[in-house]
């Protein structure tokens, strides 16, 4: 127990290494000029900088039965499940782990990150069980789980979902994006020349929630320019946004509950159209 914790502590001081964005691009590049062999090397030398960078000295055994979404290579499985369902309280946490991949420092780095995570949400909830007890009870929930979004030849798109249930519920995603066949972790900022698909980004997202407003009275998003004054509207998305690249090849943009919009939206998504972004992508490797 005491070498876990210490593994974790370790974990969540790691940091993706800038210089995986920079080999990422430089291997697309390549790709764009039709030079195989530079791509290959390119890439592999990307999957080294940033296996190096996560310490991987556990082994994960992995338990319970398989989930089949990438046929015969790739697999996802849920590796363990923390349960509480006692009165008021309610929790549903499972883990998910990566199996079958060639690059098993990738697997292991992404199965430990999802380990980590997860156990430490179920302490979370422990904890603020104990406190609500203390005061008086109430209700707390909380579910944690995951999803494959794109699951095709060359991309594996995993998504992770936390929804917190204190009074009103809230929820938040994250997600991981893999390149199967060159066995690399895929970043938002690796897929763009420089800096300015946050702007371009930002503004097309803004035109799309203005259509739908329009479309749909039902329909609210914290923008401005729609008649009427929005408290903190949505101005820009983060270097780091939460994306998935889809079955069809398209980037799509995602925001949590409350985070561009009232509750009722939920999590809402964005599909970027590519000839919008065409001009800032380093190649069409993975974006179409």
């Amino acid at each position: 127990m005491k070498r876990m914790k210490q593994l974790i502590k370790e974990y969540q001081n790691i940091e993706i290494p800038e210089e995986l964005q920079t080999v990422v691009k430089q291997a697309l590049r390549q790709e764009k000029k039709r030079k195989p062999k530079k791509i290959i090397i390119g890439i592999a030398v990307a999957a080294i900088l940033f296996i190096s960078s996560v310490n991987t000295s556990s082994t994960i055994a992995y338990a319970f039965s398989d989930i089949p979404v990438l046929g015969k290579m790739v697999n996802l499985i849920t590796f363990r499940e923390y349960r509480v369902n006692e009165d008021t309280y309610n929790a549903n946490i499972k883990v998910p782990a990566v199996t079958n991949l060639d690059n098993k420092d990738l697997e292991k780095s992404l199965n430990e990150k999802y380990l980590k995570e997860n156990e430490k949400l179920y302490q979370e909830f422990l904890k603020d069980m104990e406190e609500v007890k203390k005061s008086g009870g109430g209700h707390l929930g909380i579910e944690s789980g995951y999803e494959i979004k794109t699951d095709n030849k060359q991309l594996l798109s995993i998504a992770r979902y936390n929804v917190n249930t204190v009074g009103s519920s809230s929820t938040t995603m994250k997600f991981d994006t893999i390149d199967k066949k060159n066995q690399i972790l895929i970043n938002l900022p690796s897929l763009f020349e420089d800096e300015d698909y946050l702007d371009v980004i930002s503004e097309n997202i803004k035109e799309q929630m203005k259509a739908q407003m329009k479309a749909n009275p039902e329909v609210s998003y914290w923008v401005s320019g729609i008649g009427e004054e929005i408290f903190d509207p949505f101005e820009k998305i983060v270097k780091e946004q939460n994306f998935y690249i889809n079955n069809q090849g398209k980037l799509v943009i995602s925001f949590d509950k409350y985070e561009v919009s009232p509750g009722f939206m939920g999590v809402v998504e964005f599909i970027i159209p590519t000839e919008v972004i065409q001009d800032q992508l380093v190649s069409n490797e993975y974006i179409k």
